[in-house]
């Protein structure tokens, strides 16, 4: 599938880099990034193309991994040297469903996107970092994400420094994503906001109600974000291809299990491999 049925390339002409709207782009997007650790391109997916990534979701629902856990916002087991009210010991349950990228077809509107060399160099450019590149985990990196009535994606964050959402659906009510930007860094966990956070001060949370056709692109390894709870008939559908700026890094064996209900070899023979000390 060529990107120019996939992409609306008159609004977002990633096929042209050296262009003046291509720079224009990226700067407006590399800016709100650096601020806020989130940019929204509306519209960046084709309707025609949403309708057949809609269309393969329902074909695939059966193969949906449905999870209903019990995690803290990062995804660990309870410290028991820690106080209860401590963020590692404040556990809600999950409720959602995973098409892993192991069960997309091969030729899916999204797999197209998600191997296309434009759309990396894109969204390097727009978060500037350079090279990123495709994920190797064989599970997670290129997922569809379903949300039904009455499930909830509580606080967390990322395994990964940064990850492209793109809406296919909207809840009728609810499944709306929240954010506190930027809450930690590789020096300070900022255990203090997080906990804050969690019980429910609503100071610093940026709200972005995406619709259908919209790319999200989002450093959720540094921000707690969340996905309120869906109300309503129709199910909140997103894909969600991800690239890395580390090409070994895949996620810990336990967090492939409690999302995707399995870990593969690749899962053990990666786990011992952490680039930094950030709590996941």
């Amino acid at each position: 599938m060529k990107i120019s049925k996939i992409i609306n390339l008159e609004k977002y002409p990633i096929n042209f880099p050296n262009s003046e709207l291509y720079a224009k782009i990226v700067s407006q997007h590399r800016k709100e990034l650096d601020e806020v650790g989130c940019c929204c391109l509306s519209n960046f997916v084709k309707k025609e193309s949403i309708n057949r990534i809609h269309e393969e979701i329902q074909q695939k629902r059966k193969e949906t991994y449905w999870s209903k856990d019990y995690h803290n916002p990062y995804f660990t087991k309870k410290d028991l040297t820690l106080p209860n009210n401590h963020p590692k010991n404040y556990f809600q349950k999950r409720n959602s469903g995973f098409i892993t990228a192991d069960k997309i077809i091969n030729n899916s509107d999204l797999l197209s996107l998600y191997e296309s060399e434009q759309l990396l160099n894109f969204v390097s450019d727009c978060l500037n970092i350079a090279p990123i590149f495709k994920w190797d985990d064989p599970l997670a990196r290129c997922t569809y994400s379903i949300m039904d009535k009455n499930h909830y994606f509580p606080w967390h964050f990322d395994a990964n420094d940064f990850t492209l959402s793109i809406l296919i659906q909207k809840a009728e009510k609810g499944g709306v994503f929240e954010y506190y930007p930027n809450i930690r860094n590789h020096k300070n966990e900022n255990y203090e906001q997080v906990t804050k956070v969690l019980k429910g001060e609503r100071k610093g949370i940026h709200i972005l109600d995406l619709q259908p056709g919209d790319l999200q692109i989002f450093r959720g390894r540094f921000s707690l974000h969340r996905v309120t709870q869906i109300e309503g008939i129709n199910s909140r559908c997103i894909a969600l291809p991800t690239f890395v700026d580390d090409p070994c890094r895949i996620n810990r064996p336990q967090r492939s299990i409690d999302v995707f209900g399995r870990a593969l070899p690749i899962h053990y023979e990666r786990e011992s491999y952490r680039p930094d000390a950030i709590t996941e």
